[in-house]
């Protein structure tokens, strides 16, 4: 296991108007500029359900496949894995979390990456960390903005 790379960012909407952003798939284009277009999607979204979306980033595009691992509504708790289609074992595991606060909810997202192969392992993912951190905080922005209060 790697570092778990972490940011947490106030909104002022209620927690499940957050969550139910987070989790609508269809949308994420719209507040993640890495994902270009969401290619496949689920009928539902629950534990096991899978969908794809495109990603351009560092000047590459890839389809990246991902899977719902926890889905609590009650707990406003998202976690799913993401990996890059074939046969890389790679992939990263994504927690969302949104906790009341006076003010509305704390999202906090934490991204765990597991590489799997030399290449990501000691050349990509050390070069990557830094940009994910500001590409994590772009998208927590651009969230905000996004979410009914």
């Amino acid at each position: 296991m790697t570092d778990v790379i972490s940011h947490s960012r106030q909104i002022e909407a209620p927690p499940q108007a957050v969550l139910e952003q987070i989790i609508d798939i269809e949308a994420l284009p719209s507040w993640n500029d890495k994902i270009k277009e969401v290619v496949e999607r689920p009928e539902r979204l629950a534990e096991g359900a899978a969908w794809t979306v495109r990603v351009k980033a560092n000047g590459a595009k890839w389809n990246s496949n991902s899977e719902v691992v926890e889905l609590d509504r009650t707990q406003h708790r998202f976690v799913h894995r993401s990996k890059r289609e074939g046969n890389n074992p790679s992939y990263a595991q994504w927690t969302w979390t949104v906790h009341p606060t006076p003010a509305g909810s704390k999202v906090t997202v934490m991204c765990e990456p597991h590489p799997k192969t030399f290449f990501l392992k000691h050349l990509l993912l050390p070069m990557r960390k830094g940009p994910l951190r500001k590409e994590i905080r772009a998208s927590l922005d651009k969230l905000a903005e996004l979410v009914p209060a």
